[in-house]
């Protein structure tokens, strides 16, 4: 029997509405449909402003869309994100759908150890569990064993980023999203970030991300999703 996938978004469209440039509507998504499986690793590309960070942050509740669904399927439960309520969404976050944005944003002065194993602490895991997981993945990604005690927004833009992989990875979820999860490291630590994200798909996750560079396409074997600008869609 075949299982279904983690992932299945139908007919999705987005639109904004610029009230201060006379109400202006722009369109950003426009009938998109796609499935991700667990245990694969799906990239969308398509050009610059073709929406793609949008979907993202539908995915994860961010954005509310006009029109369509985005089923996300866990412990045999179905649940559409378009139309789940607020609670449910949380809910979702906690325990199915992480998110690894651009930017890491997190509480000033909490140390990057903490920003790190909070997340796997509130999933269940051992408090010193948890801690010795972070300081582990911490180090893997090479931040400075002086500076997990400090908050990381004292941090470089690189260090940062990899913070914010080490908490997604220290608790991952069946369904994790990346938006461009290596813009800003060096090759080393790029090619850490990768081999890290690879582990959760071989763990069984369903990972949806936005990986510009072919060649970080390819080592993850990721299967593309091509997304076409929403006038282009209209026009075709």
């Amino acid at each position: 029997m075949t299982q279904a996938p983690v992932l299945s978004v139908r007919q999705l469209s987005k639109c904004f509405v610029l009230y201060h440039q006379n109400g202006t509507v722009l369109d950003v998504l426009n009938g998109i449909g796609l499935d991700v499986n667990a245990g694969e690793i799906a990239a969308l590309t398509g050009p610059s402003g073709a929406g793609k960070s949008s979907l993202l942050k539908a995915i994860y509740g961010t954005y509310r869309v006009n029109s369509g669904s985005i089923v996300v399927r866990h412990d045999g439960i179905e649940t559409d994100i378009a139309t789940a309520p607020p609670r449910i969404v949380s809910a979702l976050r906690a325990n199915t759908i992480g998110y690894v944005s651009q930017f890491l944003r997190v509480i000033p002065r909490v140390p990057a150890l903490e920003i790190v194993a909070d997340p796997a602490i509130e999933m269940g895991m051992d408090r010193e569990a948890a801690m010795d997981r972070a300081r582990e993945l911490l180090t893997i990604l090479r931040i400075p064993d002086h500076l997990v005690s400090l908050s990381p927004l004292t941090f470089s833009g690189g260090e940062q980023q990899r913070v914010n992989i080490a908490r997604a990875v220290a608790a991952p979820r069946p369904l994790m999203l990346f938006d461009e999860p290596t813009a800003s490291l060096d090759p080393a630590n790029r090619e850490t970030v990768l081999g890290l994200i690879a582990s959760l798909r071989d763990a069984g996750t369903a990972v949806l991300g936005i990986f510009h560079d072919p060649a970080d396409r390819k080592s993850l074997g990721a299967r593309d999703i091509q997304i076409a600008r929403a006038k282009e869609l209209a026009d075709a």
